[in-house]
């Protein structure tokens, strides 16, 4: 069956990293588009950055350009996160999602002092 695993949430410092991973299984990877989202509480869920299956186009939401790395490995089934300069408004769950068919469980973000 499909699953999609992330990881790699945790409790960090205004400024710091953080690398969240999506481990996929169940469908044809590199087929598929692979976006993050987030969600925080009260708010909608918000598209944070997608990548394409060839991990060519990458895009991202304003928030979090020129902090955020979206990035892919169609060998090892994964999509990652690489999160920099972590703002306190970064603190949300994060979703992956493969195509529009898809989502994980999620994975739960903090940035605090």
């Amino acid at each position: 069956q499909v699953q999609l695993v992330e990881s790699g949430g945790g409790l960090v410092q205004p400024g710091g990293s953080l690398r969240l991973s999506c481990l996929a299984s169940g469908f044809a990877f590199s087929n598929y588009a692979m976006r993050w989202y987030r969600q925080a509480p009260g708010k909608e869920r918000e598209l944070v950055a997608g990548i394409s299956g060839t991990g060519g186009p990458t895009n991202y939401a304003d928030s979090v350009k020129g902090r955020f790395t979206i990035s892919r490995s169609n060998a090892e089934n994964t999509v990652y996160l690489q999160m920099s300069n972590l703002k306190p408004e970064d603190t949300a769950m994060y979703y992956c999602r493969a195509g529009v068919e898809f989502w994980g469980q999620g994975t739960q973000v903090t940035v605090s002092s």
